[in-house]
């Protein structure tokens, strides 16, 4: 953080960076003024929800099982070092780059935790209960 600003991401309550899109997120701000490229949520459960079902949708619709594949298809590298996004999340799960991932609570924590880390370059800027409510209702 420089200068006491809190990193975009956060700021949005959209600590994943989604950009905007046609999709209708719950947890939306009525107010998008504060951003002209990624959504702006009401608080921060909605943008970490939203992180959730987009990596679902991955998983589920796209078949992006493994960190490898969730990673080119969620920062490709026309805009991102793919490569050492992949490495990044890989090691704060602890999994090699091309392991499948269990569809569960637990795994979805730490990848949407190593995402916003990656994303905002802080630290684990929420609580674990957050994550595992958001990781709870973007998988139900």
């Amino acid at each position: 953080m420089t200068g006491g600003r809190l990193p975009r991401g956060i700021r949005n309550h959209n600590p994943g960076n989604i950009r905007r899109t046609a999709t209708l997120w719950r947890g939306v701000s009525v107010d998008q003024s504060a951003d002209p490229t990624f959504i702006v949520f009401q608080e921060p459960l909605w943008g970490l929800r939203a992180l959730g079902r987009l990596l679902r949708t991955y998983y589920d619709i796209y078949h992006c099982r493994t960190v490898a594949a969730i990673i080119d298809r969620y920062a490709p590298p026309t805009e991102n070092d793919t490569a050492a996004y992949r490495a990044s999340v890989a090691a704060a799960l602890r999994v090699a780059v091309d392991q499948p991932l269990v569809r569960d609570v637990p795994t979805w924590v730490g990848l949407m935790q190593a995402i916003v880390r990656h994303e905002n370059g802080v630290g684990d800027y929420y609580s674990p209960d957050l994550y595992r409510s958001a990781a709870q209702m973007a998988l139900d």
